[in-house]
C-alpha cells in the first residue's frame, strides 16, 4: 500500500528536471528587468545625444536611407517601414508618432524632420496617415549625425543581428538642453524643458573656458528654458532652483495684451500660449467656467488662429479687462506649469542631473567623438600617404617597374616582384598594378607630390591635435560657434519676475533711516529726515512717549537694507534687517523687540554693529568684530564667525559671572582702540596687540578698573589721526579732545584722565569717536531728544570739564548719545526761545571752569 502511495506521488517520469522556485523571487526577478528595459532603452534619453532609442532609430534610418535635406521628401509610411524592419521591432504607431513629434514646431524647440503634409496642429488634431505624409531630414539633424562614419561612437547589433545601429549619436547639437526630452518609466520619470541653442552654446563654451564654473555663473548666460511656443515664464525662482537641483516648477503664462476697439470696448487678445496647452480644449473649459460663472465679465471668445495662435476675449463694458486676464490665469490654462524633473541616462544609469551636469555631459562626449574622429582621419590619411609613397617609387623607377610588370606571366607574379624588388608592401604593389596609364604623365606626377605633402601636414595636425586636449577643445568650441551661426537664433520666451522673486528689499526704499531701542527693548525706525538740527545747548524735541521708566538706551542710524548684528548684555547675537524693523513716529513708542526676534525677555540690547553684506567672503575674512566688557575685558573674532543667521542666535562671547557685554565695533584688524572708564579715565592701544578668538572664548584684559564702583562706560574704534574723542558726563556736560593727546599704551593699564570729573559734571556716561561733519543726537531718561552739530564744540584738554551740552532738570540726567551724518540741508533751529541768553551764560560759565 506505501508503495502505491510513493508511485502515485512521483508522477513526472525519472528522466525528465523539475527546478522548484519561489514565484515571489520569480516576480522580482522579472520585474526588476523589465523595469530595467523600459528605463534603459525605452523612456529615458541618453545623456549626450538627448535622444531616446526610437528617436535615434528614426534618424539614423532616415541618414541611410538618404533622406537628408538636399533630396527630395519619401512617403513617411517608407521610413517607418524601414525603421521597423530594421532597428525598432514594436509597433509602427509608436514609429511614426515619434516622426511626427520631430517635426512639429510647435512640440520641439528645434524640430529635427521636415514633414510635407498634415502633421497635426496646437487643438490636438491628429496628423494625416503615414501613407499620405512625406518627411526628410532638416540641416540642423544632420548635424547630429556628422562624422558618424569615422567611428566615432559605438555600434551595436541589431534585435536579429542582421544590421548594425549606434548606440548614441556624434551630435554637435547639445540636443539634451535644446530640445528637452519626457517619458515615464518604472519607478521614475523625465521631463526635461528645451532652451535656446543660442545661450546653450554660449553656457558651454563658457564651461569649457572654466571648468570651475558655477551654475550662478552659467545662469548668466542659459537665462531659462526657452519654450516653442513663446509665452512668458513668470517667475525665476522656479528656474534657479531646476537649473540648480534639477528639479523645478516652472510658471508659464500667455502671452495677452489688453486692446480697445473703435466702439470703445476692451478685449484680450492671446498671440501665444503656454508650451504643451491644447488650443481647443483651453477654449472650451473657459467656456465652460463662464456658463458655471467662475469667470465673469466675458460676453465673447473668438479663436481667429491661422498658422499664428490669435485668440480673442471680448470684455463687457462695466468690466475690468485686468480683473479678468487676472482670473483667466487663475483659473484657465492661460496659465500653467512645466515641472522640470532632469533625470538621463549617464553610463547607462538614470541620474539627476543639473545644468552644469548637463553641459558636462555633453562636452565630454563631444571630446571622445573628436578623439575617435582625429583617430580616424588620422589612420586614413597614414593610409593613403602609405600608397602615396609607393606611387613615387614607382614614378622614380618607372621604366624598371614597367620591364617587371611585362616580364610577369601573372598579377600576382609583378604583385610579388615589385614587393621584392623594390620593397614595397602588399597594399603599395596592388596600388601601383590599379595605376592608369594617364597617372604616368608629368602633371600627375606634380599632382601626386602636392598631395602627399599636403597630406603629410594634415597627419601632423592631426598628431598634434591627438597631443593636446587644449587644442580638442579649440575644435568643440569652433563647432559650437559655427552650429550657432547657422542655427541660433532669438529667445521665444520672456521673463518676467513675479511676487515670489520680489524680497521686501524691492519694496523698501534704501534711506537713511534712525533705529531707536529703549531700555525695555522697544524698537522702532523713523527716517533721518524727521530729526531737526538744532543749536548747541537747547532744551530739545520730544523724541518718543515713554512709558513708564523706560527711556531710549540706543540711537541707530542705517540704511533700510543694511543688516543690524544685535549683542545683548549676556553676549549671544541675533540678526536683524533694519528694513524688518516697524516704522514709527519720532514720538510713538514702538514695537517690543522680542516680538520681531528670537530674543529672550531677560535679555537687553547693549551694542549693534551694521554690515552690508553677509555674503562676500574676502569682507567677511578681512573685518573683525572687538567686544568689551564692563569689567574691562575685550575680545576680538573674525566677522566671517557672525555670517550665517540663525533664528535664535549665537553665542558671541563668553561673560563671566557680574560681568555684562556692553560695546562692539567693527574693525579692519589695524585700528587703534580707546576704551573709557565711569571714573572719567581712557586708554589707548593698538588691535594688534589683541589676538583673534573664537566665538565663546572670554577675551583678554583691556582695562584696569580704578575701583569697585568703576565699570566701563564705553569704547570706540580710531583709523585716523583726524577723529577727535568725545565724551559726555551724565549732568549734560561734553567736550572734544585730540586723539593725539591720549598717548598709545600698553594694553590692560589704568590708561590717562580724559575728562575732569566733578559734582557739577556727573559721571562719565559716553565716549564717541567724532569730526566736524557729525552731528550729535542726545537724549535723556524722560525722553528729550536734541540734535546738535559737532562741529559747535571746540576741541579742549584732556583734563578739562568741558561744556553744557543740554539743559537737564535738575533730575533728568543723560541716557545715550550717538552719532549721526550730517544732512545736506539742514533747517537751524533757534536753541531756546523761551530764554535766550540763558544757555550761553552757562558755556561761558563751563569754559571759563576749564582747568583741573
Amino acid at each position: 500500500m506505501a508503495e502505491e502511495t510513493e508511485n502515485e506521488n512521483n508522477l513526472v517520469p525519472a528522466n525528465d528536471r523539475v527546478v522548484k522556485i519561489n514565484i515571489e523571487d520569480q516576480m522580482k526577478s522579472a520585474y526588476i528587468d523589465y523595469s530595467m528595459s523600459v528605463i534603459v532603452s525605452r523612456a529615458l534619453p541618453d545623456a549626450r545625444d538627448g535622444l531616446k532609442p526610437v528617436h535615434r532609430r528614426v534618424l539614423y534610418g532616415m541618414h541611410e536611407l538618404g533622406v537628408t535635406s538636399g533630396k527630395p521628401y519619401k512617403k513617411s509610411a517608407r521610413i517607418v517601414g524601414d525603421v521597423l524592419g530594421k532597428y525598432h521591432p514594436h509597433g509602427d504607431t509608436a514609429v511614426y508618432d515619434t516622426m511626427v513629434r520631430m517635426a512639429q514646431d510647435w512640440s520641439l524647440r528645434y524640430p529635427l524632420i521636415d514633414g510635407q503634409g498634415n502633421y497635426g496642429s496646437l487643438d490636438g488634431d491628429p496628423p494625416a496617415a503615414m501613407r499620405y505624409t512625406e518627411s526628410r531630414l532638416r540641416k540642423i539633424a544632420e548635424e547630429m549625425l556628422a562624422d558618424i562614419r569615422k567611428d566615432t561612437v559605438d555600434f551595436q547589433l541589431n534585435f536579429d543581428d542582421s544590421e548594425t545601429e549606434p548606440t548614441v549619436l556624434p551630435t554637435r547639437i547639445p540636443n539634451l538642453l535644446v530640445n528637452g526630452a519626457s517619458g515615464i518609466a518604472v519607478g521614475m520619470a523625465t521631463n526635461m524643458a528645451p532652451h535656446n541653442l543660442t545661450e546653450v552654446i554660449d553656457g558651454t563654451v563658457a564651461y569649457i573656458d572654466n571648468r570651475d564654473i558655477e551654475i550662478s555663473e552659467l545662469m548668466q548666460y542659459v537665462k531659462a528654458p526657452d519654450f516653442p511656443t513663446g509665452g512668458f515664464i513668470y517667475g525665476h525662482h522656479g528656474v534657479r532652483e531646476a537649473f540648480e537641483t534639477g528639479r523645478g516648477r516652472i510658471v508659464m503664462r500667455a502671452k495677452a495684451e489688453i486692446e480697445t476697439t473703435k466702439s470703445g470696448r476692451e478685449i484680450i487678445i492671446v498671440t501665444e500660449i503656454p508650451y504643451l496647452i491644447n488650443k481647443a480644449d483651453m477654449i472650451k473649459r473657459t467656456v465652460d467656467l463662464i456658463n458655471e460663472k467662475k469667470i465673469e465679465g466675458i460676453s465673447e471668445i473668438r479663436d481667429e488662429s491661422t498658422k499664428d495662435v490669435r485668440i480673442i476675449y471680448e470684455i463687457k463694458r462695466d468690466a475690468n479687462a485686468n480683473v479678468v486676464l487676472n482670473n483667466l490665469y487663475k483659473y484657465t490654462s492661460l496659465q500653467s506649469s512645466f515641472s522640470v524633473n532632469n533625470i538621463a541616462l549617464v553610463k547607462g544609469r538614470p541620474m539627476l542631473m543639473n545644468l552644469k551636469d548637463m553641459i558636462h555631459e555633453f562636452v565630454e562626449h563631444r571630446h571622445e567623438v573628436v578623439v575617435r574622429r582625429t583617430k580616424f582621419e588620422l589612420a586614413e590619411a597614414e593610409k593613403r600617404a602609405h600608397i602615396l609613397e609607393g606611387y613615387l617609387i614607382a614614378l622614380d623607377h618607372l621604366d624598371e617597374v614597367i620591364k617587371l610588370i611585362r616580364s610577369s606571366e601573372t598579377p600576382e607574379d609583378a604583385r610579388v616582384g615589385l614587393m621584392e624588388k623594390f620593397g614595397l608592401s602588399d597594399l603599395q604593389a596592388r596600388a601601383i598594378l590599379d595605376m592608369t596609364l594617364r597617372r604616368l604623365t608629368g602633371l600627375e606626377r606634380d599632382k601626386i607630390k602636392e598631395e602627399y605633402a599636403e597630406l603629410m601636414k594634415t597627419i601632423d595636425y592631426l598628431k598634434q591635435v591627438l597631443m593636446d586636449e587644449g587644442l580638442r577643445m579649440r575644435i568643440i568650441k569652433d563647432e559650437l560657434l559655427e552650429i550657432k551661426e547657422k542655427f541660433g537664433d532669438e529667445r521665444r520666451s520672456i521673463i518676467v519676475h513675479s511676487a515670489e522673486d520680489m524680497t521686501m528689499e524691492d519694496f523698501v526704499d534704501d534711506e537713511e533711516v534712525v533705529i531707536t531701542i529703549s531700555h525695555n527693548s522697544y524698537v522702532k525706525r523713523t527716517p533721518l529726515t524727521e530729526y531737526k538740527r538744532q543749536g548747541r545747548g537747547g532744551k530739545g524735541a520730544i523724541g518718543s512717549n515713554t512709558r513708564d521708566e523706560d527711556f531710549t538706551e540706543h540711537i541707530i542710524t542705517a540704511t533700510a537694507h543694511n543688516y543690524m548684528l544685535l549683542f545683548t548684555e549676556t553676549g549671544r547675537c541675533f540678526w536683524l534687517r533694519a528694513f524688518e524693523i516697524p516704522e514709527g513716529s519720532r514720538t510713538s513708542r514702538g514695537r517690543a523687540l522680542q516680538n520681531i526676534i528670537n530674543i529672550p525677555k531677560d535679555e537687553k540690547i547693549k551694542a549693534y554693529i551694521l554690515v552690508k553684506n553677509l555674503k562676500d567672503q574676502e569682507y567677511l575674512e578681512n573685518n573683525f568684530i572687538i567686544m568689551c566688557t564692563k569689567q574691562g575685558t575685550i575680545k576680538k573674532t573674525s566677522l566671517e564667525a557672525y555670517s550665517r543667521p540663525r533664528a535664535n542666535g549665537i553665542n558671541a562671547i563668553n561673560i563671566n559671572e557680574g560681568d555684562q557685554l556692553i560695546e562692539a565695533c567693527l574693525t579692519s584688524g589695524s585700528s587703534e582702540i580707546v576704551m573709557a572708564l565711569r571714573s572719567g579715565r581712557a586708554i589707548r592701544f593698538n588691535e594688534s596687540t589683541v589676538r583673534p578668538m573664537g566665538r565663546t572664548a572670554t577675551g583678554v584684559r583691556g582695562i584696569t578698573l580704578t575701583g569697585e564702583t568703576d565699570e566701563v562706560v564705553g569704547m570706540i574704534s580710531v583709523n585716523s589721526s583726524e577723529v577727535s574723542v568725545l565724551v559726555v558726563s551724565e549732568k549734560g556736560y561734553g567736550k572734544r579732545t585730540d586723539i593725539e593727546d591720549y598717548r598709545i599704551t600698553n594694553r590692560g593699564g589704568k590708561g590717562v584722565k580724559t575728562i575732569n570729573v566733578t559734582e557739577k559734571t556727573g559721571e562719565l556716561v559716553a565716549i564717541k569717536d567724532v569730526t566736524d561733519n557729525d552731528d550729535l543726537m542726545i537724549i535723556n531718561k524722560s525722553g528729550i531728544v536734541i540734535r546738535i552739530g559737532v562741529d559747535s564744540l571746540r576741541v579742549m584738554g584732556r583734563a578739562t570739564q568741558g561744556v553744557r551740552l543740554i539743559t537737564l532738570k535738575e533730575t533728568d540726567e543723560i541716557a545715550s548719545i550717538t552719532k549721526v551724518a550730517r544732512e545736506e540741508e539742514e533747517e537751524e533751529i533757534d536753541a531756546d526761545s523761551e530764554n535766550p541768553t540763558e544757555n550761553s551764560d552757562l558755556d561761558e560759565q563751563a569754559t571759563d571752569e576749564t582747568e583741573e
